[in-house]
């Protein structure tokens, strides 16, 4: 009996890039925040249907402090009528913002801080079957305050901001009792990160 292909054979493993022919792309919906698009594309030797929201793109930022605490905020979200925990996070919706530098923008707007230290922790597609949202994942290290505080509204103005132990995270993520994505890819990730570089 063989064990299968090592680890190693896979190592090169990727998404890969794929681009059907779009007979035709329209506007089904603008919208204040993203748009719809509905296309119809050449899949195949037939034509499929699709309809998804246009997104901007975004940032999230998994900011550690020196005890290994993760800095979570929790806040009303309409579509799932819960105030969820999550990472500090943004739209990459300002003209020509590098993702890195909308981080370090949406980590002080949201939780009046910033880091010394910033590296690209992991990057992952929201939704891919509903929307091309492509979020970027910062590690964010070296944690100190700002010297002014930010206005907050709307959902914003009650966030709770909690400084938690990277594994009490990982444990709610893994028992069911944290379910946003973001969160639990960026808490698992900052977790291995620590694991290999101990």
């Amino acid at each position: 009996m063989t064990d299968g292909p090592s680890t190693d054979a896979f190592a090169e493993l990727r998404d890969e890039s794929f681009e059907p022919e779009i007979l035709r792309s329209d506007l089904a919906y603008e919208g204040a925040v993203w748009n719809v698009r509905d296309d119809r594309v050449r899949y195949g030797d037939g034509e499929i249907r699709r309809q998804y929201v246009a997104h901007t793109g975004a940032v999230a930022i998994l900011a550690l402090d020196d005890q290994e605490r993760v800095l979570l905020i929790q806040q009303y979200r309409h579509p799932i009528r819960h105030r969820d925990w999550e990472l500090p996070a943004g739209l990459l919706d300002v003209e020509g913002e590098e993702p890195l530098e909308a981080a370090r923008r949406e980590l002080a707007e949201e939780a009046d801080l910033v880091a010394a230290h910033w590296e690209p922790l992991v990057s992952s597609w929201t939704t891919p079957g509903g929307n091309d949202e492509l979020i970027h994942v910062f590690l964010a290290t070296g944690i100190s305050t700002t010297d002014t505080a930010h206005d907050r509204e709307d959902e914003e103005a009650d966030i709770r901001v909690e400084w938690v132990p990277l594994t009490a995270a990982v444990d709610a993520v893994l028992a069911g009792r944290m379910r946003n994505g973001i969160l639990s890819i960026g808490v698992l990730a900052a977790s291995q990160r620590l694991r290999d570089r101990s």
